[in-house]
């Protein structure tokens, strides 16, 4: 089983084109939702606006990337083409019958997270399969967390780079200890940004406040670099560290869930159980 992520840039023509999209990708996304659903590989995924010159589509999925793109450009064709009218040097269009071009430029304009987490080693498939088999429907809220932390400087940004790779496992540690992410990727972006990105369950306070007590270490050491950060350490100034996770988070743009409901907890469980 492979679990990945992907962070697709697209570069816009100008900021009409991005306050545009902002209007015309909402009433594209439940098509988005029905071909992700038909898929079958695909955890998350979500678009937002990341400046007045880049559109962000993320998602956590299994499998290949190229496969994933593959069945996105037949399958969902017509949403990415209304993304491209909007877009510097698109690839072929239409994308449905440009399938290699459409694969070639995605790869072209991914970008590579710092690190990968995952609560739980399990396919969309099986957690559907597993949840089903167990009639478990999940009352849980899942929701997009979309940070951009902005570096003070080239040399500050390579700094938290090697931060972050070299604190892979820890963070990994960490997250497990929080309990309610279900994926995370720290995400180098255009002018010195360092993106934040996850899924997780319940309130946003409660979240950050978990957050904090696990995690809160990692980000004291990125505000060191970061322009207008909160004080520190996060955990002893909660409230102004929420304050300022709520002004640095980005409106998603269609959220995608592929099991609305189900906890990381209640996942992990189900597989648990699952091998018992």
């Amino acid at each position: 089983m492979s679990q990945n992520h992907f962070t697709i840039a697209f570069p816009l023509k100008s900021p009409a084109d991005a306050a545009a999209l902002k209007v015309e990708l909402p009433p594209l996304m439940p098509r988005l939702f029905a071909v992700s659903d038909t898929i079958g590989r695909i955890h998350y995924s979500r678009f937002t606006v990341l400046s007045d010159r880049t559109l962000l589509y993320l998602g956590d999925f299994d499998g290949e990337f190229g496969d994933l793109m593959g069945e996105l450009a037949r399958l969902a064709g017509p949403v990415f083409d209304a993304v491209f009218a909007h877009v510097e040097q698109p690839p072929a269009l239409p994308s449905a019958s440009n399938g290699a071009a459409f694969v070639e430029w995605m790869a072209e304009h991914a970008v590579r997270a710092l690190n990968l987490y995952s609560a739980y080693p399990a396919t969309v498939k099986e957690v559907k399969a597993l949840a089903a088999a167990a009639g478990l429907a999940g009352t849980t809220k899942q929701q997009p967390f979309l940070v951009v932390l902005p570096i003070k400087s080239k040399l500050a940004f390579f700094e938290v780079e090697l931060l972050l790779r070299a604190r892979g496992r820890g963070t990994t540690k960490d997250l497990d200890s929080v309990g309610t992410p279900h994926f995370a990727q720290f995400v180098p972006l255009e002018d010195n940004q360092i993106g934040f990105f996850t899924v997780y369950d319940g309130t946003f306070d409660d979240y950050i406040s978990d957050f904090t007590k696990n995690i809160g270490q990692v980000f004291d050491l990125i505000f060191k670099f970061t322009k207008g950060p909160p004080p520190s350490p996060c955990r002893k100034h909660l409230q102004e560290f929420i304050d300022f996770a709520a002004g640095a988070n980005r409106d998603p743009i269609g959220f995608y869930e592929a099991y609305p409901g189900l906890s990381a907890q209640d996942i992990r469980a189900l597989i648990a159980d699952s091998h018992t």
